[in-house]
């Protein structure tokens, strides 16, 4: 018995879906799937999209139509399910779904959880700081009271390995000094830990190619997919996988498997 978990930025469900998203989904034997950039309403998964490869899904959405937006499919019923982190300016976004397995013996979550994106503006990078500057001390106490696993879109390659062009990308959004400090710090001092790191140290392992350019053909990416884990959680991690082919997204599905089960 393991825990089979992925996450994948979908870039539009809907979207995902024409390119076989739900069928690949039914094949994979995933325990748990978080999902970012839903880019739909209830009406639009509702009767669609709710269950998908054998699991539930539970869902955040944003308030603006066509945006954002984030599920968490399960195979096993939560005891709890959370959205939204209490602060207005990103839970009118859709950032944040947390599902509890609590049990007598143990507190348990698993996240799905998109971080803003800051390149499209000045204004939306300080948007993204705002979001970093609460998301921590969030972190913080949930890793006081419970085990989690947090899966999702961050935004942000953490260093010089995790993406192609480094030096020319330094001054730019996913890439900045204070944004490699935040994920240093929340796996540092913090003590969270980037699962997939621990299992694959390789470079060239990227979830995210620009539409522009060649990126895809040349395999010109960015690694901006995680899962961030509690230590003892962490552990339990056996297996990574970037799934490439076929693709649905911009995004590649980052599947780790954990020792453990529900």
């Amino acid at each position: 018995m393991g825990f089979r978990l992925i996450t994948l930025n979908l870039n539009g469900i809907r979207s995902a879906a024409n390119k076989g998203f739900v069928e690949w989904a039914e094949q994979t034997q995933a325990d748990c799937m978080g999902v970012q950039e839903v880019k739909a309403q209830a009406e639009h998964v509702e009767g669609r999209f709710e269950e998908v490869g054998g699991m539930v899904g539970y869902f955040h959405y944003a308030e603006k139509k066509g945006y954002s937006g984030v599920g968490l499919y399960t195979r096993k019923k939560p005891s709890e399910v959370i959205t939204g982190i209490g602060v207005p300016e990103f839970d009118d976004e859709g950032r944040y779904v947390e599902l509890r397995f609590d049990t007598s013996r143990r507190k348990f979550s698993v996240i799905s959880c998109y971080f803003p994106s800051g390149s499209s503006s000045e204004e939306r990078q300080q948007a993204k700081f705002r979001f970093l500057d609460v998301i921590y001390p969030h972190l913080m106490a949930l890793k006081a009271e419970r085990e989690f696993i947090l899966v999702g879109d961050i935004n942000i390659a953490h260093k010089e390995i995790d993406l192609k062009n480094w030096k020319s990308n330094q001054k730019n959004s996913g890439f900045l000094p204070e944004e490699r400090a935040w994920v240093s710090k929340l796996i540092g001092e913090g003590g969270l830990v980037d699962v997939f790191r621990t299992l694959n140290d390789q470079a060239e392992q990227y979830t995210w190619w620009s539409n522009r350019g060649q990126a895809w053909a040349k395999n010109v990416g960015w690694r901006l997919d995680y899962h961030l884990a509690t230590p003892a959680i962490a552990a339990k991690a056996k297996r990574e996988h970037i799934h490439l082919e076929p693709r649905f997204s911009d995004h590649a599905p980052l599947i780790i498997d954990y020792d453990f089960s529900l």
